[in-house]
């Protein structure tokens, strides 16, 4: 049986997500997680716990990473929620980069993230 986490704890903890991946901060993007916290990014791909959030993170804001979403944040009815968006980055020696995602949140009922899994592929990635 999953936990039910209300609407707004979802918004305000994926809100603050996109803030502070936009704000440059990622010590702060950190803080959202809880311990033993996965990324898997995309789906498929080597996922991501503990001490690998850090540099992940270090890395998004280091590549200029901007955030929009595209359609409001969508809870459910119980511990999870999507985020859809756009998201430019200019990666090392690349030129500015958009990618499109849908990325699901697993949440404590305080508003931590306990799991992310995104959705793009390869046609998701085109420049910016």
């Amino acid at each position: 049986m999953t936990n039910t986490v209300a609407r707004a704890v979802m918004e305000a903890t994926l809100g603050a997500y996109v803030a502070r991946i936009n704000a440059g901060d990622a010590a702060g993007v950190l803080a959202l997680f809880a311990p033993g916290a996965v990324i898997e990014d995309p789906i498929g791909s080597a996922i991501k716990t503990g001490a690998q959030l850090g540099p992940w993170f270090a890395d998004t804001v280091a590549f200029d990473t901007v955030i929009t979403p595209v359609t409001p944040i969508r809870g459910s009815h119980g511990d999870e929620a999507l985020l859809v968006f756009d998201v430019a980055f200019t990666p090392p020696a690349s030129p500015r980069l958009r990618l499109r995602s849908a990325d699901a949140f697993r949440l404590t009922p305080d508003g931590l993230i306990v799991s992310l899994r995104a959705f793009w592929g390869p046609d998701d990635l085109e420049p910016a």
